[in-house]
């Protein structure tokens, strides 16, 4: 019987992640540049995941990740706040404004048994530019591993409210 669970703990994990990376694919290659000049970006992040028949509880690492994707121009970000299922405001990761120079990038990290955010947690983070540069892209990477077993995804980050284009 404890076989079975393995089994199907195993293939529960294969298929999940197989949906997410099958919804999260990117878009196509032609799609136009983005430019902007600043935005506030929502990411989701999964503290955990629930699997089986009783709702067991699944760890996940998470990864939020910024990257400046504009070879000249630098972008500030100017916050990068973690908040809880319920909305509530979990810590403020960057309590101070700092640069991200051309194609550098930065991460935060939530460890796996950080339970803080739940199941709903997010991110959102804002950023402004001088200029009109390249949106950054920014997402959360979940990881977690169990018995011999892992389970990895991204969650890309949605643009929720644009600042100055």
């Amino acid at each position: 019987m404890p076989g079975n669970k393995v089994r199907f703990m195993r293939l529960f994990l294969s298929a999940f992640v197989f949906m997410i990376l099958f919804l999260t694919l990117p878009a196509r290659a032609d799609s136009p540049v983005q430019l902007s000049r600043g935005e506030s970006v929502y990411v989701s992040i999964y503290s955990n995941v629930y699997s089986g028949p009783r709702k067991s509880a699944f760890q996940l690492a998470a990864m939020l990740s910024i990257r400046n994707t504009d070879p000249t121009f630098p972008i500030i970000i100017l916050k990068v706040d973690y908040y809880d299922n319920n909305g509530n405001l979990v810590e403020r990761y960057s309590p101070k404004e700092f640069e991200l120079g051309p194609l550098v990038s930065t991460h935060f990290y939530i460890r796996e048994y950080d339970k803080r955010g739940g199941p709903g947690a997010k991110f959102i983070v804002k950023w402004r530019a001088a200029d009109l540069v390249n949106s950054p892209v920014i997402e959360g990477i979940m990881l977690g591993m169990a018995s011999g077993q892992g389970v990895s995804f991204i969650c890309p980050g949605q643009v929720i409210e644009e600042h100055d284009r």
